[in-house]
């Protein structure tokens, strides 16, 4: 055990902390309520940087939040706060003079707790539900609504009409997700401060078993072989339903960014888009590139689209003319077809030989960069 310099004392003024490296460890410092304190500075939970959290008085001490999933550790005790049983590991510190020294041996271990939920346990393990033989079809629907008043959506009649059609007809497992049912949060951007700090499952998902997305994650990823995705057109793009979905599936994308692990396997997707006025071929090019870069397979004529034009604000009518027209009904159930025969295919695709052409860790310019503030 020895003790080295590893900071002036003016370089951490009261109420701040800083990341240092103490031989081949970073060591997070704390200079708060008269007293210096220094922890691990990677986090338990993704290896975070407890050094550039925030430090709050709270509980029965002062406690750092990790920036990236918001953990909390006591600065002085390194205990989670209480109901928790996590313990960061705790460095004893010195200061002689204006230097700031650690003991280069932890003073306490770290030891992380448990926290598995066996309501993620498939999802942790991948546990797929599809077979060579399995015909599981996901519909979504992104249409909003006021439950409390309901309206006729044409987006969700075609998907239901179409899911209806593919039991009938190709004797098919169905299910349907109405997006606004399931109460999810937004994805909160942990990605923006570390490729690694966007995980699987989703770190929100994790914290918070219970959340919508779970099951989005679970039907999606594990169970269907064939999404339908049904969306209104609002303001020229899909729902902002849609694109909050999409911004929490980033978890699945980054798999392959950091792991080179593709988790969509032998699966395709179609979509029906609805609206108004139009702009079908933006929507849809939208929805295909995104969920190609997630793995999934589109056939061709992967979308099926209904529009009365730019001067056709009168909605009343839409539904009149929606419901009459034989159009979507048809379109549809061709599309199901195409898609259903295309999937039949791809069942036969060894995806061990897939590669996905997308950015890795090594291809960045900046990859040898260290980060003197990261740990990973």
């Amino acid at each position: 055990m020895a003790f080295q310099k590893v900071l002036e004392l003016s370089e951490l003024p009261a109420g701040t902390s800083k990341v240092v490296k103490l031989g081949n460890k970073k060591v997070a410092l704390f200079n708060y309520n008269g007293k210096i304190t220094a922890l691990g500075n990677a986090c338990l939970h993704r290896g975070g940087p407890l050094g550039l959290g925030c430090v709050e008085k709270k509980n029965d001490g002062y406690y750092v939040t990790c920036p990236w999933h918001g953990w909390e550790y006591n600065i002085e005790s390194g205990a989670a706060p209480p109901g928790y049983h996590d313990q960061q590991s705790v460095f004893e510190v010195k200061v002689e003079g204006n230097d700031i020294l650690l003991n280069d041996k932890e003073l306490v271990a770290a030891k992380k707790a448990n926290h598995d939920s066996p309501l993620l346990e498939d999802l942790v393990k991948l546990k797929y539900q599809t077979t060579p033989d399995s015909l599981n079809i996901l519909g979504i629907s992104a249409t909003n609504m006021n439950n409390g008043l309901p309206r006729y959506s044409t987006s969700e009649a075609a998907l239901e009409d179409v899911l209806e059609y593919a039991k009938e007809k190709h004797n098919a497992a169905t299910k349907t997700l109405k997006l606004r049912n399931l109460n999810f949060r937004h994805c909160e951007g942990y990605y923006s401060q570390h490729a690694q700090a966007c995980n699987w499952p989703c770190s929100i998902t994790e914290a918070e078993p219970a959340d919508g997305m779970t099951q989005i994650y679970t039907d999606m990823v594990l169970w269907a072989d064939i999404v339908l995705l049904a969306t209104p057109i609002r303001w020229g793009q899909a729902s902002s339903l849609y694109y909050k979905m999409c911004e929490r599936l980033n978890t699945v994308q980054n798999q392959i960014t950091i792991k080179d692990k593709i988790l969509i396997k032998n699966k395709v997707a179609s979509f029906i888009i609805t609206g108004g006025q139009d702009n079908i071929q933006q929507v849809s090019g939208q929805m295909m590139s995104f969920f190609t870069s997630l793995g999934f397979v589109i056939p061709p004529f992967s979308f099926v689209g209904w529009s009365r034009g730019w001067t056709a604000e009168d909605m009343d009518k839409n539904v009149l003319q929606f419901k009459k027209n034989e159009y979507v009904k048809r379109s549809s159930r061709e599309m199901l077809d195409n898609t259903v025969e295309l999937l039949m295919n791809i069942k036969k695709m060894d995806y061990k030989k897939i590669t996905a052409p997308l950015p890795h860790k090594k291809d960045s310019f900046t990859g040898d960069m260290e980060n003197p503030d990261m740990n990973l």
